[in-house]
């Protein structure tokens, strides 16, 4: 991007102009503009990590750990690559997915007696089989997919990105991305239909 088409994205978006100083001023250890950051993008995040974690208690925790890795990383920033709220927003889409892993670990190691009081009584043997079966069946149609068509659905689907989240994320174009998405929705719905 040149100079002047950056200037003129500058003029469209002052607030990105405010954060991008910010951050440049938490990468030299400014503890006050680390402040200012945190008040003007804050909310924003929480929302985000709310969406993905779906508990208020979870989601603040996170919500720490999300500006901690900003303060450690703010000097990574690069601003002609993403806007400043993106760049965060990434990082806290990654601290929750991460959190997700960890709680999802922690209940595979739970004790046992605490899960068994958790399992739907009314579900037959046969209904439980035959979701398992669907699940391993889905897992196994997701595999046969491309790297690249399987990250984008499951970041789509099961992450809730947006296309222009997932161009950040994926560092590739719009309509690559579209693509990937419609080519691996089809191959999976004849896997599934096979």
């Amino acid at each position: 991007m040149t100079n002047r088409a950056f200037n003129h994205y500058d003029s469209i978006h002052p607030r990105d102009d405010h954060l991008r100083d910010l951050i440049a001023a938490c990468a030299k250890k400014d503890h006050q503009a680390f402040t200012l950051l945190y008040r003007n993008s804050s909310a924003k995040l929480l929302a985000v990590l709310l969406r993905i974690l779906h508990r208020k208690d979870t989601a603040q925790d996170c919500l720490q750990e999300v500006y901690l890795k900003i303060w450690n990383n703010a000097g990574d920033y690069k601003p002609l690559v993403a806007r400043p709220l993106t760049w965060m927003t990434a990082i806290a889409r990654n601290q929750a997915i991460d959190q997700l892993r960890r709680l999802r670990h922690e209940v595979i190691e739970a004790d046992t007696g605490g899960l068994a009081e958790q399992i739907d009584v009314q579900t037959s043997p046969e209904a439980l089989a035959a979701e398992i079966a669907e699940g391993k069946r889905l897992s196994h149609c997701l595999h046969q997919l491309k790297h690249e068509q399987r990250q984008v659905l499951a970041l789509t689907y099961f992450k809730g990105l947006t296309h222009s989240e997932l161009v950040y994320q994926t560092i590739a174009p719009v309509g690559t991305i579209k693509s990937r998405i419609r080519r691996g929705l089809m191959q999976l719905r004849r896997c599934l239909e096979a």
